[in-house]
This record gives structure tokens, sequence and C-alpha cells, in this order.
């Protein structure tokens, strides 16, 4: 009887609380990975393809582990990048609010799942093998009990635990944490147009969808990471794969190339332009919001409140684009820049620059006489740090 009692209280692995919390972090990253490798870089984007092995043991590991269908999830995946930050978007913090979002993403999730219209208009190229068909699929939810009764065989009644870990870490990190503070909370190092952010530049915990704005910027690239203090462990996994010949990556973020000797703006200047609009506008928007932070410090001297209050809400949204402020926060803006000289011609000048990208119809003559034009106005400003970005701008190349 004793045998027994102790066999039950600690599984067939009589483990201590640590060992068993040690496992649990590892089972619980090797969901993370299954997702952020197979269902997002792989299926959801085509940035890699996974040897036939490789990807059958993830989906394999995630019908155990999450019960969730890789049609379904792709599905959605897809259709957030379709409608992000509008009506339609599965699961925008701007659409259903960020309380809901981080709280309620599995529940905005499984309400998805049931559009069928979803699933036909954006599931395409996903499995539809007799393992998909007749047991991923139609049995989702045997797979997470065969895996309660694994953990309690393992680990006795902390199995209990453990499983219960399992089927939150997914609903909390991907469904809540990136899903909402990835649109809600970080830093941006492109301007893409959206909201997304990168929640922290070092992706371990999520497996690298903590680099959720680089993952915007460059949708299809299967590599999140993109300054050189960022880390993202999902690439590196990708890496190994690849070395060992179960992987092929298909799709990288290019590099924004800066040529030191080059002075003239032509086709590759236009080209990669084009290319990296985000970051480059990022780094525009950086240098008028450094402008604005001198216009503030000079405000300050005046003792004017209300003014230093105005620059202080406008320095925040001369950061987001037009269509993300409400009438009112562009009236404040207008406001402002009225008032500002130095300020008005660096937000007029970046919403000259991003009509070069925004032009559907325009030739490539006639894109790449516009950004000389810009260049050369720009030159010609007085404003030395809008001198200074365009002398770089001339060096950059595709």
């Amino acid at each position: 009887m004793d045998q027994v009692f102790h066999y039950l209280a600690g599984g067939l692995l009589q483990l201590s609380w640590w060992q068993i919390a040690l496992v649990t972090l590892g089972l619980t990253h090797i969901t993370i990975v299954s997702v952020t490798v197979f269902l997002h870089r792989s299926q959801a984007h085509r940035g890699l393809d996974l040897h036939p092995a490789v990807m059958h043991f993830f989906r394999f590991w995630l019908w155990l582990t999450t019960g969730m269908v890789t049609k379904e999830w792709v599905s959605i995946h897809r259709k957030h990048h379709a409608y992000v930050e509008r009506e339609g978007d599965p699961h925008s913090p701007l659409v259903y609010g960020i309380g809901k979002v981080f709280f309620r993403g599995a529940e905005l999730y499984r309400h998805e799942a049931a559009n069928a219209e979803t699933l036909k208009r954006f599931g395409h190229g996903t499995p539809d093998d007799w393992m998909e068909r007749n047991l991923y699929t139609r049995h989702s939810s045997l797979g997470i009990l065969i895996m309660l009764g694994i953990d309690i065989a393992l680990f006795g009644a902390l199995g209990l635990t453990v499983w219960a870990i399992q089927m939150a870490w997914i609903p909390f990190w991907a469904a809540g944490v990136v899903n909402g503070l990835g649109h809600f909370i970080g830093y941006r190092n492109y301007s893409s147009p959206d909201t997304s952010t990168n929640v922290f530049p070092v992706g371990i915990i999520i497996g690298g969808e903590e680099l959720h704005n680089n993952h915007h910027a460059h949708g299809t690239s299967c590599r999140f990471s993109a300054k050189w203090w960022e880390f993202d462990i999902g690439w590196l996994y990708i890496r190994i794969l690849a070395f060992l010949r179960l992987a092929t990556i298909r799709r990288v973020a290019p590099r924004l190339k800066v040529e030191p000797t080059k002075s003239s703006v032509d086709l590759a200047t236009l080209q990669a332009v084009i290319t990296h609009r985000y970051e480059i506008l990022a780094k525009y928007t950086r240098m008028v919001r450094k402008a604005a932070a001198e216009e503030l410090n000079k405000v300050k001297q005046s003792s004017d409140t209300g003014k230093v209050a105005l620059l202080r809400r406008a320095q925040v949204l001369l950061a987001r684009d037009d269509d993300k402020l409400a009438p009112a926060q562009l009236a404040e803006i207008e406001s402002m820049l009225a008032e500002h000289e130095k300020l008005s011609t660096l937000v007029k000048m970046r919403a000259e620059l991003s009509r070069l990208w925004e032009s559907s119809s325009a030739s490539s003559e006639q894109l790449l006489a516009d950004l000389q034009e810009w260049c050369q106005r720009a030159q010609q400003s007085g404003i030395e740090s809008l001198e200074q970005f365009a002398l770089r701008l001339r060096r950059y190349a595709a």
C-alpha cells in the first residue's frame, strides 16, 4: 500500500519539485519552438521548408500539448496580417482593446477558428494527409487528454500542475503577450503601418516572437532579429536544422546597405529606399522626436505650461501614423506645428518622403526624379539633422 501511495505521489520518475519545474520549462519550450518554427515561420509565411520528419514531430507535439489545428492557426495568423489593426483583424488591441486581447486572446482564437470562410480563404497549403484529417483535426482534444495521462504517470499528483501549465502556456504567451503586448508596448525598429512592437530584444521565452515589430516589417523572413544586440533563439534552431539538412531557409529580411563613397541618388538608391522604407521611416521618426525634444527644452524656459504640455503630447503622437490618430490628436499636432517652423518642415518632408513608396502609378523615372528633388530640398532646408539624413540617404544601395 505504501508503494502505491509513493507511486501516486511522485509518479514513475520520482522527481523533486525543482526537477519537475525544470522539466516543465523544457516541455513548454519545445511547444514554443513548435509554434514559432513550424506554425509561424514555416507554415504561415513559408520562410523555410522543414524535413517531413521534423514537420511531423512538430505536428504531433502540438497535438499533444495544445490541441491546435495547423490549418486553423495558420489561417487566423494570415488573416491578422491581411487586416492588421483594422476591422477583420482577429486579435487587434486597437479593435478589441488591450484587456480583451491580453486576458481573452484564446477566446478570440477559438471564435475565429469557427469561421469557415477564414479557413477557406487563408488556410491553403497546410497539411492535408490521412493523419491530419483522421486524427489531428478530427480528434484535436484527444492529444491533450493523452498528455494529461502521461504527465500524471510520470510526475504523479504534480502532473496535474505540469499539464495545466502546458495548457496555459500558448494561450498566455502567444495569444496574450505577443498578440496583445506586441501591439501595445515595446520599441520599434521599423515604422510599419501598424502598432507592432518588439516586446523585448532577447527572444528566448517566446522563441523569438518577442521581436514582433521586426516580423511585421518583414513578414516572410524566417529570421526575426534585426539589430546586432537582438537575439532570436528560433533563428538559432533554424540554423541548426539547416546545418543538419533538416530545413531549407527560403526567405531572410535584407539588410540595408550603405556605400560610403556613393554621392548620387540613382535607381539603386530608389530601390533601397522602397525596400527598406519602414527602417528608413523609423530613422526619420526618431529624428523628428529628437527635434521635438529640443523644442520642448526651449519652451520649458518660457514657463508656458500650456505649450509645454501640448509639445509633450505631440512628441509622442508624432511617432504614430496619421491614420492611427483620433481627430482631436491630429488637431493637437497641427496646433503645435503652427508654432514650431522646424518641426513643421520635418513633418511635411516626412509625408513627402512616404509618398514615394505609396505611389502605385508613377514610373521609376518619375519616382527617381522625386527622390532627387526631395534630397536637394532637404539639403537646402537649413536644418542640420535633415541635411545629414539626406546625405546618408544618398549612400543607400540595393
